[in-house]
């Protein structure tokens, strides 16, 4: 029987290569990781010389507690081979005591230790987008609307910029309340409240406010173009948040779309290649 052959693969293509807890800060002594998706020239640059890529920057969605980094880094792989470098970001915990907008300053903090980082891991610093599902959604709009707010600086890597190019939300809370009302009789949504807003209730209107995209859209700002999906079956974060989210940008002209998922819950049966395709039509237009 004849040995079968196969050719080399000198130039790596289609290979993808992935960097696995990077400590991109430190807060209280406990390490904020990302793991990177990159091509696999990367690993060989004097060799290979790659050339500087957008960044997709990933919030898994985890109820504002520490996301699981590797959810959905086997779907983020076709953005790789399709031409991106992919970070998938955790921020701190809230229920370890670190409320809005302790999350937030993390992911901005994370996008810029990236630009920071941008030869190391090759990427292009002007081309950056950022991308969440339910609480990292709602972390991505943020970014989106708040780009280089000195609320939310932190004080890590400030010579860098934490604004982006364009914001892919999935399922976010764009109004916070109406979100906890929603799932009141979810177990431990007041304990979860408490750890997000504060002690004080008085201040939870103030604070949910801030925390709330639908509540931050403001005219004549220099904002990225936004892609949103939401099931309209969603029995987590009502539908319709998403479609006033829509009506808010459009109206004050800014650069939206907005899909809704016929008959999707929350995450489950909401993901299709579809989503996917959408999603890297819309970033090699706004970003690529």
């Amino acid at each position: 029987m004849a040995i079968h052959e196969i050719e080399n693969n000198p130039e790596l293509t289609g290979q993808v290569r992935l960097i696995d807890n990077v400590t991109y800060a430190a807060v209280d002594g406990r390490p904020l990781k990302m793991a990177i998706l990159e091509p696999w020239t990367q690993r060989f640059p004097l060799k290979y010389h790659p050339a500087p890529r957008p960044l997709i920057v990933f919030v898994q969605g985890s109820s504002w507690r520490v996301g699981k980094m590797g959810e959905q880094i086997p779907q983020l792989v076709q953005f790789v081979k399709a031409g991106y470098v992919v970070a998938t970001v955790q921020h701190r915990n809230t229920l370890d005591g670190y409320p809005f907008p302790a999350f937030l300053e993390d992911v901005k903090t994370a996008i810029r230790y990236l630009r920071r980082r941008a030869v190391k891991f090759a990427i292009d610093p002007d081309r950056v987008a950022i991308w969440g599902t339910s609480s990292g959604a709602n972390a991505a709009m943020l970014v989106g609307l708040t780009g280089d707010d000195p609320r939310y600086a932190g004080h890590l890597y400030r010579t860098e910029s934490d604004r982006v190019n364009a914001v892919v939300s999935c399922f976010a809370p764009m109004d916070v309340l109406d979100t906890f009302d929603y799932t009141a009789a979810v177990p431990g949504s007041e304990l979860l409240k408490f750890c997000l807003l504060g002690m004080d209730r008085k201040k939870w209107p103030e604070i949910a406010k801030e925390m709330s995209p639908l509540d931050q859209v403001k005219p004549g700002q220099d904002y990225p173009p936004f892609l949103l999906f939401h099931g309209d079956a969603d029995k987590v974060v009502p539908y319709q948040q998403m479609v006033k989210m829509y009506d808010k940008l459009e109206a004050d002209g800014y650069d939206v779309a907005a899909y809704r998922v016929k008959g999707a819950n929350h995450e489950k049966d909401f993901w299709s290649e579809r989503i996917y395709q959408t999603v890297l039509e819309f970033l090699d237009k706004k970003v690529k």
